[in-house]
């Protein structure tokens, strides 16, 4: 049996290891390490497994794809399931979104809207919100503002970005309402363009629809109208990531759909390959007509292997009907989480769309308690459950079903994770 303590060294410790599990197998929503031992994943490779581990389709897919082409560089050739993704995307996107960049990781994604944005207008300047998580890389970390340990060490980092709140209740005055938090944030979007940078000069707005790594927080629907009127009248382009909240995760394909709000460019991420490495930029003909030739590239992306099983991920939510899954399930996810919350005060809210979840524990006086929510994900793990946690204090744990997750499911996450709150 594999020590995973032996292979230590040879691992650079930048990766942090929230386990020492060595896994071997898995199988929907449910996860075996090397000792047999079997774990209820909600997790699911952080968001990756829109349709839980190894997806028979998804894994005959990628098989019958790898045994006839793995690789050509799309760069050099075409693959038949790159061009029909492509073309599948366009169909699905919220308006004239209809031509895409593929790529391989959300943080990839997250550069190469930055670079179309500043190359469409021929402007320097990006907005982005405290809260938001972008990824990793230097031009992605330069947006990101969800825990200053992304950013330790790393400055100077890409230049020209400016940070507003995002409207979530830890980033505003205490005691705002959602109208409240709205209009405060516009006006520390309007104070920026007043003291810091002309809006003339500012090429893109970047914001998760819903945030994802800094707490799960649905912003309120006038903010996001607002901030594309904002946008239009200042000719910024709104990229919306959709890295971990599109594609199906809050109950419409793409989380804008909620909100009624059309952004200018796009990223997907994350969920988009059934658990295969694949990102995207999505945006306008018109807008991609100014990305020309060499101005950005990639060895690895629109792989046929990622694409084959990407079209079949669309096929499956059509023909299994997984949307209208994560509607209801994302509701019986929340009532239960709901009642959880009315018998443990250490539970100080629950949030989320579909089957994008969190829950916030809170210390009596309402602080963030990222001790108790510590101790409930080492019980839940010991009880065979594995947890995600999220926000800048560590106090948030956010659920990351997969989509087609059954009812039964849910009542053994819930289960656990209701014995880990009363041994408390």
């Amino acid at each position: 049996m594999m020590d995973f303590n032996e292979y230590k060294p040879y691992l650079s410790p930048a990766l942090a290891k929230s386990t020492d599990l060595v896994a071997v197998s898995a199988k929907g929503c449910y996860l075996t390490d090397q000792t047999g031992k079997v774990y209820l994943d909600f997790v699911q490779g952080i968001a990756v497994n829109a349709l839980g581990h190894c997806h028979p389709r998804i894994v005959k897919a990628i098989s019958d794809q790898a045994s006839k082409l793995i690789n050509g560089s799309f760069n050099m050739v075409n693959f038949p399931s790159t061009l029909e993704l492509a073309k599948r995307i366009a169909e699905l996107a919220p308006g004239n979104l209809g031509s895409t960049f593929f790529s391989n990781g959300g943080a990839e994604a997250t550069d190469g809207a930055l670079k179309l944005a500043r190359a469409y207008t021929k402007k320097p300047a990006i907005i982005a919100f405290k809260g938001s998580f972008h990824g990793r890389t230097i031009g992605a970390t330069a947006v990101t503002g969800s825990n200053s340990k992304y950013r330790k060490y790393y400055e100077p980092l890409m230049g020209g970005v400016y940070f507003v709140p995002y409207p979530s209740a830890r980033l505003c005055p205490a005691g705002m309402d959602e109208e409240q938090r709205s209009d405060y944030c516009l006006q520390q979007l309007q104070e920026t363009f007043d003291y810091l940078v002309a809006p003339e000069c500012v090429a893109a707005v970047i914001i998760e629809p819903v945030m994802g790594e800094g707490g799960y927080v649905v912003p309120p629907t006038r903010f996001l109208k607002k901030l594309r009127e904002i946008c239009t009248r200042n000719n910024i382009l709104l990229i919306f990531d959709e890295i971990q909240c599109g594609y199906g995760r809050t109950g419409k394909m793409f989380a804008s759909e909620n909100f009624g709000v059309v952004p200018d460019i796009m990223t997907l991420g994350k969920a988009i390959a059934g658990g295969l490495p694949m990102s995207a930029v999505v945006s306008t003909p018109e807008i991609m007509a100014e990305w020309h030739a060499g101005m950005h590239g990639t060895t690895f992306g629109g792989n046929p292997v990622c694409a084959a099983a990407a079209v079949e991920v669309l096929n499956v939510f059509e023909e299994e009907h997984i949307l209208e899954n994560v509607a209801v399930q994302g509701e019986y996810l929340y009532s239960r989480l709901k009642k959880l919350q009315a018998q443990y005060p250490v539970i100080g809210d629950v949030r989320g769309l579909g089957l994008m979840r969190a829950v916030e524990f809170v210390k009596p006086d309402g602080s963030p308690n990222g001790e108790a929510l510590s101790k409930v994900r080492d019980f839940c793990f010991d009880h065979g459950m594995l947890t995600l946690s999220c926000g800048v204090y560590g106090n948030g744990m956010r659920f990351a079903t997969p989509l087609n997750v059954k009812p039964e499911e849910i009542d053994q996450g819930m289960e656990i994770l209701g014995s880990a709150l009363a041994s408390l």
